[in-house]
């Protein structure tokens, strides 16, 4: 087989074997030259770089496009899709308590990261979250406040409602072509992946994630059930219909590209192309999709719980039940406000350790754990989220035309 008929082959493939393609020649990159695989991650850099420079943009556009276009009388399925977004957050939170529980893990812990100031209340997340909601519009961009920039949208959305058509559509025209150049972009991560996964492993090897193994397998193991099985017996409530198809369906569409760019915000394009794929209302994913990858966290429930309820193992603290019951509260509530980087969720542990008398220095020494392991933990993090996104609104949105 010539190179041209090899590279237009890859090239007509679908990106998600694209990407696991980039994954194992990026590890075998690593195991054949950790110096060349340490040069490559300038592609890694510039993918990343690129999808975080347009996904707070991405998201002011294509809500103001969404609802400046829908009008009284469309068919939306917003308020359920909120109620999931809820269940699905709690839910996970409650499944990482009983796994921290049953599954009891301790660290050794090291130096604490430097250079984040974690929040030291819960009503200081809620006084942030109101201070981010008016947030200068350009500063909310500039900086990726996801709950600025989804208050100014909004608003600015419903002022334009009732501007000229000619408006209107030069609006919806920017949403187009704002998502044309993601698209455009997201063609590119194979190589970003490539890049990224040889990097990482030339950074920090197989061997640094060896001696927190357990605990990564307390959090995958959640992120694992939530997706396989609670998220599913959700979708079934919904369309009382076999979910998995479905749900693998989200998953691989939505949750691989996810686990590899770590943003869900910069993953709404591939949401929104599966949810018109799916045959979705486009009124409603329109604004579901950004406002899920703004507050719908499960992932970070989990991360937030589990690494609470180890720091409480390690220094020999009983968690009784109802400060379980708190610590799932505090942890939904927290992870609606958790920040849109990448390890966003790690700076809310404190606050959750706080429920449990643990100091500042050790709360922010497992937050510098959180780091350690953020290269698997982060990821699929993203994945359930993003995914779940895609999936709470068709789960809405199918159960609606269900025959009563």
């Amino acid at each position: 087989m010539s190179g041209n008929t090899v590279f237009h082959t890859l090239l007509r493939m679908n990106v998600v074997k694209q990407i696991v393609i980039g994954l194992l020649l990026g590890i075998a990159l690593y195991i054949v030259s950790p110096q060349a695989a340490m040069a490559v991650q300038i592609l890694g850099k510039m993918f990343v770089g690129a999808l975080q420079a347009i996904a707070p943009f991405l998201v002011f556009v294509l809500v103001t496009a969404a609802i400046t276009k829908h009008q009284k009388g469309n068919e939306t399925q917003i308020k359920p899709i909120l109620l999931l977004y809820l269940i699905g957050t709690l839910g996970a939170a409650l499944v990482a308590v009983a796994a921290g529980l049953a599954f009891p893990t301790t660290l050794a812990l090291g130096s604490a990261k430097e250079g984040f100031n974690p929040p030291q209340g819960i009503v200081e997340i809620l006084h942030t979250l109101m201070m981010k909601l008016v947030d200068n519009p350009v500063s909310a961009l500039a900086g990726g406040n996801y709950i600025g920039i989804l208050a100014w949208s909004l608003l600015l959305g419903f002022a334009l409602r009732h501007a000229s058509q000619t408006t209107r559509a030069v609006v919806a025209d920017t949403a187009d072509a704002v998502s044309a150049i993601v698209r455009w972009i997201i063609r590119f991560a194979p190589l970003g992946i490539f890049g990224l996964v040889a990097s990482t492993l030339a950074e920090t090897g197989f061997g640094a994630l060896l001696g927190y193994l357990k605990l990564l397998a307390v959090l995958v193991g959640c992120m694992l059930f939530v997706a396989l099985v609670f998220n599913p017996l959700i979708v079934w409530w919904k369309i009382r219909k076999n979910p998995y198809p479905l749900v693998l369906l989200c998953l691989r569409e939505s949750g691989v590209p996810a686990f590899f760019t770590r943003s869900s915000a910069a993953n709404i394009p591939v949401n929104m192309a599966l949810a018109k794929k799916l045959g979705l209302h486009e009124d409603t994913y329109s604004i579901s999709i950004p406002l899920g990858a703004t507050i719908n966290m499960a992932g970070a429930a989990i991360t937030i719980t589990v690494l609470a309820l180890a720091a409480a193992h390690t220094k020999g603290i009983a968690v009784d039940f109802p400060t379980a019951l708190l610590l799932s509260l505090v942890a939904t509530v927290s992870a609606c406000g958790a920040s849109g980087v990448a390890g966003g969720s790690l700076l809310l542990i404190p606050l959750a350790c706080s429920l449990f008398g643990i100091d500042h220095n050790v709360a922010m020494q497992v937050v510098g754990v959180g780091f350690v392991i953020g290269v698997i933990q982060d990821s699929c993090e993203t994945a359930l989220n993003s995914s779940t996104d895609v999936l709470f609104t068709a789960a809405a949105d199918l159960g609606s035309r269900r025959e009563p």
